[in-house]
């Protein structure tokens, strides 16, 4: 029998877990674990904290703390919000423990001893006052694209380019504010150039059955062709490179973290962790966002493949991102649904965010999360249907069988027949959902089994034919309680708090042996005779108008502070003054957007094809955040049309869209006001 290793992403332990993660990763692991433990399968379930790299040394910085400090602050936070929520790991670990530092140090010793690394020579900019070398966070400067004096030395999140260190103009250490040297260092690379044909090859096999967003960007990596990257840097907070000599020097956190899956297995199994790992019947299953995927599935299998001796991922069902009240979450600007503070303003409603994000699950795009649309699911879903068919049941049972269990067979009655011979259908159908990892159809296929039951009801009128056939009022409710009975079941892997409350509410006991529930599922006698059922209660209650006009509230303040932040410095990049000849270089023309796409592996960069009345050309531009491909197409815009050609992620960019950026960081085209002619010039 087949073996299950799941793992959720391992979250940096530089702040709290906030609802585009739920949604993003650990919901959708959670669901599909239960699923399988619903299935009798052999499954262990992993995560921790992922607590090196350079997010964390920064923090702690800024705090004037230790890394470690840091670490264990937000450790402690995200292992109890994933337990108060109900995320059910078999183990929460974390990376800076001993037993991980042991077992990424021996991964990397063997492929370091059977030559697997290439070692190269590089300059890198050092602070001599700190006597350090910089992380390309710790540098900033000005963009030599857009002009923004405060690009990273990774990326101008002004305009989207991806930079390296030296191309920054005027660069300064985050550290001390001065100007770096370059100095020479060595560093080891993973040559994922030698890896590709294998690669490719292996996730062929995967085409069938990997998410197309998934198997899209991976392929996108491999077309582009793979190159070596590096595997160990500069720096004092991770795990030391075990090679003699190298001290000041550790495990890149790309290199380190998908360790700690095999880490924490060490440490939930001992020595039989080899089962879930080197053992051809193992299947290992990695839950992500979408901003992971080439980790998980290029550079992670590529280490694995050059050890050799481990399984490769059987899936890597990665979601799309979360967005809240129409824009993107942002931790620095506090726009986040926190999940600590959800169990506190929303004590005991843990299954209602975990329905909402499943029903609205970033599956196969981005989606959004709004306030209103929680709270309207809740209520005419969660309680109006759900709550409201299962409360029924009750109340009636109460009022008409005395609280206990009818006796009365309803295997002759064609309405209860028919119920249960669509549950048993619509069970077939939910079960093949799970196993494709379609959660969010398997949750509204649930709620299609509860409309039945509500239908069920309301057509045959129990408490009508009470006066006139009180057994045939009992055979009815025996026959409701049932079907409660089967989706208590259901709600196991679906609504896990929600099944616990149910299962006290009917007094439901499962035979201990029975292995594989799905086999119970259409069954017309889990409720065995003669149960008494507890008082009713209702399992969902309404929310209020202002409940969630709080919650909006309190994201607008949060919005707020960031406005008043903004309106202390006006001025965003400010630049010094210019003559007219200066702008009268400026060669601005309207153009029309032909062609859209995502340029691969980034999120923010557009490859727009543009029609310009003097030609068609190619535009690089970092509005993805702003604008879909599809939806800018035909759009007027204005284009700096002599500015020169630079290559932004091997593709040569002829020019630049000007945009507006408001305080939030929020983009729109700067269109004409009338139906001008490509060409036309701007003065």
């Amino acid at each position: 029998m087949s073996r299950y290793l799941v793992t959720a992403a391992l979250p940096y332990a530089n702040g709290p877990v906030h609802i585009g993660h739920l949604a993003g990763c650990y919901i959708p692991a959670d669901t599909f674990v239960r699923y399988l433990r619903f299935a009798g399968k052999d499954v262990k379930f992993i995560c921790g904290s992922d607590e090196h790299g350079i997010p964390i040394t920064i923090k702690a910085r800024n705090e004037n703390r230790t890394p470690q400090e840091i670490v264990n602050k937000y450790h402690k936070m995200m292992k109890g919000s994933f337990e108060s929520f109900g995320i059910s790991f078999d183990l929460y670990s974390r990376t800076s423990n001993a037993l991980h530092h042991n077992t990424a140090s021996q991964f990397f010793k063997k492929l370091y001893d059977k030559g697997v690394f290439i070692e190269q020579k590089s300059e890198q900019y050092y602070d001599e006052q700190e006597k350090q070398f910089l992380a390309d966070r710790y540098i900033s400067g000005t963009c030599p694209k857009c002009g923004n004096e405060n690009a990273y030395g990774d990326q101008c999140e002004n305009c989207g380019t991806a930079l390296q260190p030296n191309e920054l103009i005027h660069p300064k250490s985050k550290l001390s504010g001065n100007t770096p040297i370059l100095k020479e260092t060595v560093n080891w690379y993973l040559p994922l150039d030698q890896y590709q044909d294998a690669l490719h090859e292996w996730l062929k096999g995967k085409k069938e059955s990997w998410k197309s967003n998934v198997m899209g960007q991976c392929l996108s990596w491999i077309n582009e062709g793979l190159k070596p990257r590096a595997m160990t840097r500069d720096l004092d907070w991770g795990v030391k490179v075990p090679i003699e000599g190298q001290e000041g020097k550790v495990l890149y956190v790309w290199f380190d973290a998908p360790i700690g899956y095999i880490s924490a297995t060490k440490e939930l199994l001992g020595d039989d962790w080899k089962k879930y790992w080197c053992e051809p019947d193992s299947k290992l299953i990695h839950f992500i966002g979408k901003d992971n995927i080439v980790f998980n599935c290029i550079i992670f299998p590529a280490m694995l493949m050059a050890h050799e001796g481990f399984v490769l991922p059987e899936n890597v069902p990665a979601n799309e991102f979360l967005n809240l009240e129409g824009e993107k979450i942002s931790t620095s600007r506090n726009w986040a649904v926190w999940l600590h503070e959800y169990l506190n303003d929303f004590s005991g409603k843990e299954d209602v965010l975990r329905y909402v994000l499943t029903a609205t699950a970033p599956e196969n795009k981005d989606n959004d999360f709004t306030w209103k649309d929680f709270q309207a699911r809740n209520n005419s879903e969660l309680v109006a249907i759900l709550g409201n068919f299962i409360n029924r049941v009750m109340v009636l049972s109460h009022k008409f069988s005395a609280g206990i269990l009818p006796n009365e067979d309803f295997s002759k009655d064609t309405l209860s027949m028919q119920l249960f011979k669509d549950l048993e259908e619509l069970s077939t159908i939910l079960f093949e959902k799970m196993e494709s990892y379609k959660f969010r159809e398997a949750m509204a296929c649930f709620m299609d089994m509860v409309r039945n039951g509500n239908k069920y009801l309301t057509e045959t009128e129990p408490w009508k034919l009470a006066k006139s056939d009180l057994n045939k009022t009992k055979l009815i409710l025996n026959c409701c309680l049932q079907y409660c009975a089967n989706l208590t079941l259901l709600m196991e892997f679906l609504l896990p708090v929600t099944a616990q409350r149910c299962t006290k509410l009917l007094n439901l006991s499962i035979e201990p042996n029975t292995k594989d529930k799905r086999i119970l599922i259409g069954k017309k006698d889990l409720l065995i005779k003669g149960t008494v059922l507890n008082p009713p209660e209702h399992l969902f209650s309404i929310i209020e108008d202002e409940v969630i006009e709080k919650q909006i509230e309190r994201l607008k303040k949060n919005n707020s502070s960031l406005e008043a932040e903004t309106k202390t410095n006006p001025v965003k990049n400010s630049k010094s003054m210019i003559n007219y000849d200066d702008f009268a270089k400026l060669d601005i023309r309207i153009a029309t957007i032909l062609e859209a796409e995502l340029v691969p592996k980034t999120d923010k960069l557009l490859k727009l094809k543009l029609q310009t009345g003097m030609d068609e050309r190619t535009v690089v531009s970092g509005i993805a955040q702003s604008y879909s491909p599809e939806n800018i197409i035909g759009k007027k815009v204005l284009l700096l049309a002599n500015l020169e050609p630079r290559k932004i992620k091997g593709i040569e960019s002829n020019g630049m869209i000007l945009m507006a950026e408001n305080e939030n960081g929020e983009l729109s085209f700067v269109s004409p006001e009338k139906d001008f002619i490509n060409g036309s010039s701007v003065s």
